[in-house]
């Protein structure tokens, strides 16, 4: 009797070992199922992720190539060159000028509207060109001469005749014998820039 009652309690003992091995096994299972699942989700929620921002990056290159594809428009620091040819003495004169506040951010189609008696010749943001061409002279063509020993300069009108323009107080005595001799005769300059510098180099 005692014999058959220790082989019942190991059969049952085995038995036990044996279901909780198996019920251990089946829960391992199981959780390696889940977490199979959880890395599916992410994958599928990375995947959703990446093609969202997939899409945004293909919106946002869209936009790009929309913005490089625009006409370009003058910026607030663009310098602006007036060329203007005279027909009656052929003389071109250039006046510099800073972008008045009207034509920041017009493109070149803008521009041409309100000015529309120019040729546009260059066109950036930064540099424009306007040339256009008058009739008769240009108004700035100058002459330097001797008066009293200080150097006077003379403005020739439209009319072909010379009108006081200015006094200056550069004396001719100092000059080289060259530059003294043609203000004698009166020395013609042509433009009111190259006018300054010569100015400037008598000082």
């Amino acid at each position: 009797m005692d014999k058959l009652n220790k082989v019942i309690i190991s059969m049952l003992t085995i038995s036990a070992i044996l279901i909780a091995i198996v019920v251990a096994l089946l829960l391992n299972q199981n959780n390696k199922n889940k977490g199979e699942v959880g890395e599916s989700t992410k994958t599928q929620i990375g995947e959703v992720i990446y093609d969202e921002c997939t899409d945004e990056y293909e919106e946002i290159g869209e936009d790009v190539i929309t913005t490089n594809t625009e006409e370009e428009k003058i910026s607030p620091n663009c310098k602006i060159t007036l060329t203007k040819y005279y027909k009656g003495c052929k003389d071109t004169i250039n006046d510099y000028i800073s972008v008045p506040q009207e034509l920041v951010n017009c493109t070149e189609k803008q521009l041409q509207g309100k000015y529309n008696d120019w040729e546009i010749k260059e066109f950036s943001s930064n540099k424009i060109v306007l040339y256009r061409e008058f009739e008769g002279e240009c108004g700035e063509h100058y002459i330097l001469k001797d008066n009293n020993g200080k150097i006077y300069i003379y403005k020739i009108n439209e009319n072909g005749k010379q009108e006081e323009y200015e006094k200056t107080d550069v004396a001719t005595d100092y000059l080289p014998e060259k530059d003294k001799e043609a203000i004698k005769q009166g020395l013609k300059v042509n433009g009111k820039e190259k006018l300054n510098e010569l100015i400037e180099s008598f000082e």
